[in-house]
Parts: C-alpha cells; structure tokens; sequence
C-alpha cells in the first residue's frame, strides 16, 4: 500500500515535466538563474579538481619527505665518527627532517583544510538547487490545474478556490528558495578569486620558505663536506687493501734448485724472446749460440720493450757483454762467423723481473746513488704493516727502491739463469716485489740489512 501510494506521488510530479518535455505545458523558466547554475557546477567542477592534485601534492612532499629522512640517514651511517663534521652532520640531518615535517603540516593547515571549506558548502547549495527544481515544478503544477479549472465548462468554485489556495503556497515556497538562491550563487561565484589566489600564495610562500631554508642546510652540508674533502685531498684513504699470499720465494727456489738433477751447461744460456716479451714458459729452456759481437747481451742489457727497438737493444747488449765478460767470466774460445775477435764462450745472461707484465731491465751502468740492479721506483698508496722478518713495513707515501730478487747463498754460476728465470715468475704470479726503502738507503747504504719484499698492489710506479 505504502509503495502505491510513493508511485501515485511519482506519477503525479512526473506528470507536469512530461507534458512540459510534450510541448503540452508552458514551463516556467529562469536563464539567468541557469546561468548561475551552469557557473555553479563549472565552479564545483574545478574545485574538485583542484582538492584532488592538491592531495596528490601532499602525497607527493611526504613521498619526497621519506626518500630525503632515508638519504641523511645514508649519510650518516658512511660519515665515520672520526671525520671532522660529524655533530654539524647529524644537526643538518635533523633540522632537515624537521623542515620537511613542518613544510607538510603547513600544507595541511593553511591549503588542504582551506580547500575542504570552500568545497563543504557546495553540496548543500547543490541540494537546494535540486529542490528549487521541484518546488518549480509544484507551481508549474499547480498553476496548470488552477487554469484548467478557470477553463473548464462546468466551473466548481470549490475547487477553484482550493487550486488557487495550493497555487498560491507552491509560489511563496519557490519564490522563497528562488530568491535565497539568487543571491548566493552570483556571491560563490565571484568567491572563487579570491579563494584561489589565497590558496596559490600559502603554498608559493610555503615553498618558498622551505626552498630557502633547506638552501640553508644544503649550504652548511657543503661546507661541511668540503672541509671534509680539503683534509683528506692530500692523502689517500685508508682503504685496508689485502696483499696476495706471500710465498716464501726463497724456499721454494732452494727446493726447486735442489731437485734439478744436471746442471745447466756452462756454454748454453737462454735465448731471449724475440719480441722482447717475458717469458711465459714455467721452465728455463737453454740452447747454444754461436756468439758474435752484435748479439752478445750483458746480464745488465734492457730487453726491447716494443719491436720497434731490436737494433738499438741489441747494439747496447753488445756493448755491456763486452764489459761484463772482461770483469772474470770464464771464457772458451768459439768461432765466430768473421773469425775476426775472441770472445768469451759463457755469457750468463740473466732475465730481470716482469713487472705488471712488462720486462724491466736495469740501466746499463747504475747510477752511483742508487742499489745495485736498480729497476725502478714505487710509492706507497696505503699503509702495510710487516707480518714477517723479510718484509718492509710502508706508510702512505713511502718511495721504494725496487730491485731484482736474489739468493744471498747461491753463487751467480751456471744455474743462476734458471734461478733468475724462475724468480721473475714466482714475483709475476704472487705480486710481490723487492726493494729497499729510498729513505733507509740513503741513510745507511745497506743493502743486505735494508731490502725485503712488499706487495706490488699496495704500491704504485713513479718513475
């Protein structure tokens, strides 16, 4: 029963909008009260908009907010505690995490809640609107009937005069919310202005004066970090490199020499690479010459670095075998192609260590302030600290004499190419090398006493 009687009421609204839609009922209408809803929904419309990036901003400042807290927090866990700047790192940290807070809840306050104001009042006046809309329809109604009884044939006084009565009542009742909302939709309209141009300056003077302060701390952060970089720019790090494992060199060439069954023959001697490059082969091989004046090479002569340099090697080996080879080496007569010269048949030629895969060979003649077999100098990138007698203990900065290894017990005999050979390999493989300290050679010119080994990764070539 109940719901026949709301699709009576139903019918009985609806009724005037259908003639009215027909062409068969006159409609009351109003344009400039439509225009003023038509700029009522267009503001409503833009408003929302405008709510929703808002909200997408504040998304975005706390999104930012997190990713800034995580990155100090970075900085403060590599900013080790003896760096100078630690405290003003730590103060910067927090005053940065306190401005983007304050930045966000400002936000909040002053164009968010503003924002939700301003909307809050439209879907009131929107309800009104709607229900002007059907109290207009009432009177339209109403009015229809009081005509169609004024009309009629058979007038009925009685019920002419109660359609004029309900007439008169759907009037007042619309001309009431009609005027109300005549004069508030042009006033909304002209407040959108002002509304916008205050919510656009809080956050334009919000963000500026966080930009500005966040500057500040990006200011007193460089600082910081730049009284940070001039401390250290001299010096290196202390990056706690790890040498290769050391192998006792020594010990493993005695027991490689001991174990060789025959001797190398005194009149044989490696013959070099032709290309000047080390030798890559884990054994000594030996082969006869006939040695000529050209081709001898002195256990002092530089092995060409490029094949562009074989005569110029070849001509200052000559030169040094010559020398070498008066000073005591035992000599047997060979036949030389020219016949011409006699020379010694032993040269013991002697390869110096490979160093970062190039050949190294000393200086003809040594200079007279430098060890003997001088190859080159290297200075100390990062502390070392000795863990056996045969090692140099470095700091950052030390400058290394580096010289060829050598067995103290052996004899530069026949084997001494072998012993040679087998050194610069073991040096290649495991990294390390031979030196004295500049500063301890010059102080006491002590070979024996000063030298020892020192891992090449620690250490970096200056000349």
């Amino acid at each position: 029963m109940v719901f026949l009687q709301a699709m009576l009421v139903q019918l009985v609204v609806a009724k005037p909008k259908v003639l009215q839609k027909l062409g068969k009922a006159d409609e009351t209408k109003d344009e400039q009260f439509e225009q003023c809803v038509q700029n009522f929904n267009k503001q409503l419309s833009e408003g929302t908009r405008l709510q929703k990036d808002l909200r997408t901003y504040l998304a975005s400042v706390k999104a930012m907010h997190e990713a800034s807290k995580k990155l100090t927090e970075c900085l403060q866990e590599v900013y080790e505690p003896d760096w100078p700047g630690r405290d003003d790192t730590n103060k910067i940290a927090e005053n940065n995490d306190l401005l983007w807070t304050d930045f966000h809840q400002k936000l909040v306050d002053q164009a968010l809640l503003t924002m939700d104001t301003y909307l809050g009042q439209f879907p009131d006046i929107k309800s009104r609107i709607a229900k002007r809309g059907r109290k207009l329809v009432d009177y339209d109604s109403a009015r229809h009937h009081f005509e169609a009884l004024q009309t009629a044939k058979k007038k009925d006084e009685t019920k002419i005069a109660k359609a004029e009565e309900e007439l008169v009542k759907a009037q007042k009742v619309f001309e009431e919310m009609n005027v109300d909302l005549q004069e508030e939709l042009p006033s909304l309209w002209n407040s959108r202005v002002g509304f916008y141009v205050n919510t656009f300056q809080s956050i334009a003077g919000l963000e500026e004066n966080f930009h500005k302060e966040m500057s500040k701390l990006n200011q007193n952060l460089h600082d910081v970090l730049l009284g940070l970089d001039k401390q250290y720019s001299g010096n290196a790090f202390p990056v706690k490199a790890q040498p290769r494992k050391k192998t006792k060199l020594f010990a493993r060439l005695r027991k490689k020499m001991s174990s060789d069954s025959t001797p190398a023959k005194a009149n044989k001697s490696p013959s070099p690479p032709p290309d000047g490059t080390p030798i890559s082969s884990p054994e000594t091989k030996t082969v006869n010459h006939e040695l000529e004046p050209s081709s001898l090479e002195a256990p002092g002569a530089s092995i060409p670095k490029s094949p562009s340099q074989p005569a110029e090697a070849a001509r200052a080996g000559a030169e040094a075998a010559g020398s070498e080879a008066a000073a005591g080496a035992e000599a047997s007569k060979t036949e030389a192609d020219s016949g011409s010269s006699s020379l010694p048949a032993v040269v013991v030629e002697t390869f110096p260590a490979t160093v970062n895969g190039t050949v190294e060979g000393g200086a003809s003649s040594e200079r007279a302030d430098m060890p003997p077999g001088f190859l080159f100098k290297v200075q100390a990138m990062h502390d070392y600290t000795a863990t056996d007698t045969d090692e140099l203990q470095l700091k950052a900065g030390d400058v290394v004499l580096v010289i060829p290894f050598e067995n103290p017990e052996e004899q530069l005999d026949v084997g001494a190419t072998a012993m040679n050979s087998r050194l610069s390999k073991l040096q290649r493989d495991e990294g390390w090398l031979m030196g004295v300290k500049e500063s301890d050679w010059i102080q006491h010119k002590e070979l024996d006493q000063c030298r020892g080994v020192f891992p090449e990764n620690f250490t970096e070539r200056v000349q």
